[in-house]
């Protein structure tokens, strides 16, 4: 397959991981250097970082729904400095490029981040999850062109590394959205994040399943609204796409690119089976050499 150019990065296929949905370190823990030998993903993105650390949410955090999972994690991590001291060190062996995801309550927190992640010459890009509740709205704070574009308009002079932008599919028009995060300076987006939903308890009384009570559906019941998203940001920005919503197959991948994406990304189907993202790059390939047109 020939390399993807994404954000002034070659990547060797378009198939990246849906952050948070692969542990790099803890699968290296399992099966050593042959997963640096044979590692799935073309670039990897980190599990979302936050200033302090986070313990996520209370269990239940799963539900198995019809066509896809609800998950209300939290976002648990080791916050900035430990991520930087103990676990970037081991990403950075990785071979290929790191995608660092953080996400913080304001725009204050997202540059101290930014400002942080911005001096580490290991990290190649920066991934900002904007789907934290803004204060003032209510809303996302990637929910709304209005509340987007003052973040990013302190965030981006802190960084001249690629800046991908993750916009949340809970928005009324995320293609305006995406415009106001290109008007704003940031390099790529991705979507879609994971549809607000909830699980009711087996009890029957109503009151919801997961300790966190709502969480995010992904998996494959949200292929055909992430499509439709894709395409609608594509009509509208000319800035690189990340497209990701119930990945399983080659051809689900080619629906993406077909629709404008650039590069797409596997999330709840890693979980199923977490060798897919490799053999996606291999399948896309020989798509591609059949249909003979050139590898995307």
């Amino acid at each position: 397959m020939s390399p993807v150019a994404f954000c002034g990065l070659e990547l060797a296929h378009p198939v990246l991981n849906g952050s948070g949905t692969f542990d790099a370190i803890a699968a290296r823990r399992v099966f050593g250097d042959a997963l640096l030998a044979a590692f799935p993903f073309s670039a990897f993105v980190s599990k979302t970082i936050t200033l302090a650390p986070r313990d996520g949410n209370p269990p239940p955090r799963l539900w198995e729904a019809a066509a896809g999972m609800l998950n209300s994690i939290g976002l648990p991590n080791k916050g900035l400095q430990r991520y930087l001291a103990e676990d970037l060190p081991q990403l950075a062996q990785l071979p290929v490029p790191l995608v660092t995801n953080v996400m913080g309550a304001n725009a204050a927190e997202l540059c101290a981040l930014v400002e942080a992640c911005d001096a580490r010459g290991e990290i190649a890009a920066l991934e900002l999850n904007v789907s934290c509740p803004n204060v003032a709205t209510g809303l996302d704070l990637g929910a709304d062109p209005a509340s987007l574009a003052p973040v990013l308009r302190e965030v981006r002079p802190l960084t001249r590394k690629p800046l991908i932008v993750k916009l949340t599919p809970n928005t009324a028009d995320v293609a305006r959205v995406a415009q106001a995060a290109e008007a704003e300076g940031a390099d790529a987006v991705s979507l879609i994040n994971t549809l607000r939903g909830m699980a009711a308890h087996p009890d029957g009384s109503g009151r919801p399943w997961l300790g966190g009570g709502r969480g995010g559906l992904s998996g494959p019941a949200l292929r055909p609204v992430a499509l439709a998203q894709v395409a609608a940001v594509a009509e509208r920005v000319a800035i690189p796409i990340v497209g990701m919503g119930g990945i399983q197959t080659a051809a689900h991948a080619r629906q993406f690119l077909a629709a404008g994406a650039t590069l797409v990304a596997v999330g709840t189907e890693s979980f199923r089976d977490p060798t897919v993202a490799g053999r996606l790059g291999l399948a896309l390939a020989d798509l591609a050499a059949q249909s003979g047109t050139a590898a995307p």
